[in-house]
C-alpha cells in the first residue's frame, strides 16, 4: 500500500483565489488530507505486524518450527553417514613424547585439543588410582607442561567425555570422590616407639596447592576454565550419575544423562549400556529434565542448537532446546521399522542363496511378518548432519565381561520438514 504524496494534492493559490477558495480553507484541507495519510500508513503497519505474529505462517527455516510442529519421512537401511568423529585412541605427539621420555610411570590414556589448537588436555592413569579413574594434566601445543587439573580428593571417570567447550573457554570431565585405600595392618614385628627415630624420614614431596572443590560420592560433572582454575562441580545432585553429556553447538547449554545408582547396577547386572534421563544444563549449573523416562542413546544436538534428539526403544524423542514454552514431538517408527526389518532380512537372504551359487538350493524362505524380525531392535544411536537430516542406527548390543556384542547394525534416515500450515 503507498501514501498519496501531499504535493499531488496542493492547489496553485491563484486558482484557489480565482475559484473562491479562502487561505484557510486550503489549510484546513491539507491538514485533513496529511491526517489521512499517517492514518492509512498505521493500519498497514499494524497489519503488516499482525501478519507476521500469526502463528500459521509457515516459518523460513526449521530452527523456528517446534519440535511438535515437525513432520518426517524415513529412510530405512541407507548408507552409514560419512564417519567425522575423533579418533579416542589418537594422541597428540608432543605429549606423547613427554609421557614416553620424563613420565614413563604414568599411562597415557587419551589427548583432547583445544578448538584453538593451544591447548592439550592430558588423561592418564596413575598406580595409585584406583580401577578404571584417571587425572588431567594441562599441556601447551609444544608438549610443555603447565599444570595439575585434579585436586587429590576427585578421581575422574568416563575419559571419553572429557571435553573443552566450543568457544575454548571451558573444560568440563566427570569425576567423583576419590576412594581412599584402607590403611594397612600394623605388622607384627613393628619397630617400637623410640626406634622410630632411628628410621630414616622420607623428602618431602612436591605438589600443586588446590582450593577446596565439593566432591560427591557419585559422578557428578566439573568445569573450570582454560588455564585449569575455578574449578567447581556443574552437578551436584548426590545419588544421580551423571555420565554423558554434550555443548551445544553455540556453547548455550549441555545436553546428559543421568541415572540413580540402583537403575545404573541393574543395567549392568543385564548386560545393557547405561541408560538415562535427558536433561538440560546451563552453564550457570541450572538444569531443565526433558523426559522422565530412562533411554540408552546419546542425545545429541541439531547443528541449530535449536533442538535436541534422543531415543526411546523405537521412537525417537525431539525437544526445544529454548523459548519460554518448549515443546517435544515423538516420531513412532514401530511399524516402520518392523516392516523395513521383513524386507532386510528378504534381501540378506536372497544375497546369501546367492553367494552360495548353489542350483539346487531352494529359495529362501519369506519372511515370517506375524513375528518380530530378530534384525529388528532399539535404536541406540543418533546422528543429526543438518537440521533437515537426521541419521540414527538401530542394533542388539550387549556388554559382556569380556567382550560387546554388536549385532544387526543398521542405519536409517529420518528427513525432517514444517509440518503444512493451516490457514485461518
Amino acid at each position: 500500500m503507498t501514501s498519496l504524496p501531499i504535493s499531488n494534492c496542493q492547489l496553485p493559490i491563484s486558482q484557489a483565489r480565482d475559484n473562491g477558495i479562502h487561505k484557510s480553507a486550503i489549510a484546513n484541507w491539507q491538514l485533513e488530507i496529511r491526517i489521512v495519510t499517517i492514518l492509512l500508513t498505521l493500519i498497514f503497519a499494524v497489519g503488516c505486524k499482525s501478519v507476521i505474529e500469526r502463528q500459521d505462517v509457515r516459518p523460513r527455516i526449521l530452527r523456528d518450527v517446534p519440535a511438535r510442529n515437525l513432520a518426517y519421512r524415513l529412510s530405512p537401511d541407507v548408507s552409514p553417514p560419512a564417519t567425522n568423529y575423533d579418533d579416542p585412541l589418537e594422541k597428540f605427539e608432543p605429549v606423547t613424547n613427554d609421557f614416553a621420555t620424563r613420565r614413563k610411570d604414568e599411562a597415557l590414556v587419551r589427548t583432547v585439543v583445544s578448538p584453538d589448537g593451544r591447548r592439550v588436555l592430558a588423561l592418564y592413569a596413575t598406580a595409585d588410582e584406583p580401577g578404571s579413574t584417571f587425572r588431567i594434566d594441562l599441556y601447551n601445543s609444544d608438549g610443555q607442561f603447565l599444570r595439575n587439573l585434579i585436586p587429590p580428593d576427585i578421581s575422574c571417570v568416563f575419559p571419553e567425555t572429557v571435553t573443552w567447550s566450543p568457544d575454548g573457554n571451558f573444560i568440563n570431565f566427570v569425576a567423583h570422590k576419590r576412594a581412599v585405600p584402607s590403611p594397612t595392618p600394623t605388622p607384627l614385628n613393628a619397630p617400637e616407639p623410640e626406634d622410630l627415630a632411628a628410621l630414616p624420614v622420607p623428602s618431602p614431596s612436591v605438589a600443586p596447592l588446590f582450593p577446596p572443590v565439593a566432591s560427591f560420592n557419585t559422578e557428578q560433572i566439573y568445569i573450570c576454565n582454560r588455564d585449569g582454575y575455578d574449578l567447581k562441580p556443574l552437578t551436584s545432585r548426590e545419588g544421580l550419575i551423571y555420565f554423558y553429556f554434550a555443548w551445544a553447538p553455540d556453547g548455550h547449554a549441555m545436553v546428559a544423562l543421568a541415572c540413580k545408582e540402583e537403575e545404573w547396577n541393574a543395567r549392568e547386572r543385564q548386560y545393557k549400556l547405561p541408560a538415562g534421563r535427558p536433561r538440560l544444563i546451563a552453564p550457570d549449573g541450572t538444569e531443565r529434565l526433558l523426559d522422565d523416562a530412562l533411554t540408552d542413546a546419546l542425545p545429541v544436538w541439531s547443528p541449530d542448537a535449536s533442538k535436541v534428539a534422543t531415543a526411546f526403544d523405537s521412537d525417537v524423542a525431539i525437544y526445544d532446546a529454548g523459548g519460554k514454552t518448549p515443546t517435544q514431538g515423538r516420531v513412532p517408527l514401530g511399524e516402520q521399522l518392523i516392516a523395513a526389518s521383513v524386507v532386510y532380512e528378504q534381501k540378506t537372504a536372497t544375497k546369501k542363496v546367492n553367494a552360495d551359487a548353489n542350483p539346487t538350493a531352494s529359495p529362501a524362505p519369506a519372511a515370517n511378518t506375524a513375528a518380530v524380525p530378530p534384525s529388528f531392535n532399539p535404536i541406540v544411536r543418533l546422528d543429526w548432519r543438518s537440521p533437515e537430516i537426521l541419521y540414527f542406527q538401530t542394533a542388539f548390543v550387549r556388554l559382556m565381561p569380556n567382550e560387546t556384542i554388536n549385532t544387526f547394525q543398521r542405519w536409517h534416515l529420518l528427513t525432517l520438514s514444517a509440518q503444512a500450515a493451516i490457514l485461518k
